[in-house]
């Protein structure tokens, strides 16, 4: 068990000052003040001065590796968990990306099965950006309902000189299957869309929504900052269904992107709910640039630490209130992907809490009950760090 006393706690709303008392991988109680008999066996960690907020999710990694736009060695390798760890990120959502030739679900899948051993969650989405689409089971509907940790698909890409340019129908039927296996499997089922540079680039998914029962939120369309016509688009689509930003493509692209801490306070101000907005890394993925010729003239590689280097600025640069700037990383990504023990500090909840000092450095970090980080330093890392 383990006692955390005096922290003030944003949960992300927030709570005031508390203690919280962790056992297992839960948070039992949150009161004002927890006394507990000296003779059990209990960590008891001092955050007096400090801020607690629940673990960042990061819902879209390339966990496994990506990438190869540029050719053999231009393949991205796998993610660490230190990576994760010192982006403050307990829970993870892995998907395979452009390859979906050379790779495979099965790697992503053992990939997720090893960050859960090493102490952090996980889960990912089957497919990638072809159409027909890598499965484990033969059918995305079948791989959501039947195998634990996949939640969805993606990421399936549109707008996009490297997409399979889907038609409708198969758009259409490639996010009713995702659907029904979510219902089957009680999971979210949704589906994560990368959005390319093309002119109008929601078109297809208007078109999907028009031609079918399917709505706005079944999809979960990301990268939605990455040049301003796609963003200027996304002011109105954000206001029926999900914008996700990519943060670890802005520093290398600054001429083309929109800066992820500045695009949610754009957003909000077209009247975009805050709860449709989320930050994602693209971590592990390559981020590619091409010229007019389709020449790949500039690579880079996406880390998890984009999320918590934009969440501070947008709490310090964009002057957002923690509690609201929290839900684009924590709350609104646990509603999104029906992570219902994620994304909230709340009795019942998982025990997935990052303890922030005065300058918002990453103090403590505890993963599913276990101490990760503890006094700024990294306990745990991964088989081979």
């Amino acid at each position: 068990m383990i006692l955390i006393k005096g922290a003030e706690i944003y949960s992300p709303d927030y709570l005031g000052k508390k203690d919280v008392l962790i056992g297992g991988t839960s948070i039992l109680a949150i009161e004002d003040e927890i006394s507990l008999p000296k003779n059990l066996a209990i960590e008891e960690i001092n955050a007096e001065g400090l801020k607690m907020i629940p673990g960042l999710i990061d819902a879209h990694v390339h966990i496994a590796g990506a990438g190869g736009e540029g050719g053999p060695s231009t393949r991205t390798p796998e993610l660490q968990l230190s990576m994760l760890l010192e982006a403050g990120v307990t829970t993870v959502i892995g998907c395979l990306g452009t390859d979906g030739f050379a790779r495979d679900l099965t790697s992503v899948l053992m990939k997720v099965k090893s960050l859960r051993k090493e102490g952090v969650s996980a889960w990912m989405y089957t497919g990638s950006y072809q159409v027909p689409t890598p499965t484990i089971l033969g059918d995305v509907g079948k791989d959501i309902a039947m195998i634990d940790e996949v939640i969805g698909i993606g990421e399936i890409a549109l707008s996009d000189h490297r997409s399979s340019t889907p038609t409708t129908e198969e758009l259409i039927r490639l996010v009713a299957h995702a659907r029904v296996g979510g219902m089957l499997g009680g999971k979210a089922g949704i589906a994560n869309i990368h959005m390319g540079d093309a002119k109008n680039p929601f078109q297809p998914i208007h078109d999907a929504v028009a031609k079918s029962e399917l709505n706005y939120k079944q999809f979960f369309p990301t990268h939605c900052n990455r040049n301003d016509y796609i963003f200027e688009d996304a002011k109105e689509y954000g206001k029926k269904g999900f914008v996700d930003l990519t943060t670890s493509s802005y520093p290398y692209f600054p001429e083309y992107e929109i800066k992820p801490s500045k695009a949610v306070k754009e957003l909000i101000k077209a009247g975009v709910p805050l709860e449709h907005i989320t930050f994602t890394s693209d971590a592990c993925g390559s981020l590619p640039d091409f010229d007019e010729n389709g020449n790949l003239v500039k690579l880079e590689m996406g880390l998890p630490k984009a999320n918590f280097t934009e969440l501070m600025d947008l709490i310090q640069e964009e002057k957002m209130p923690l509690e609201q700037a929290l839900k684009v990383v924590t709350s609104n990504v646990a509603d999104i992907l029906k992570l219902k023990k994620k994304g909230r500090i709340k009795v019942g909840n998982d025990a997935d809490l990052i303890v922030l000092n005065s300058n918002n450095e990453i103090h403590h970090l505890i993963a599913m009950g276990n101490v990760m980080i503890k006094d700024t330093k990294m306990i745990k890392k991964g088989a081979y760090e």
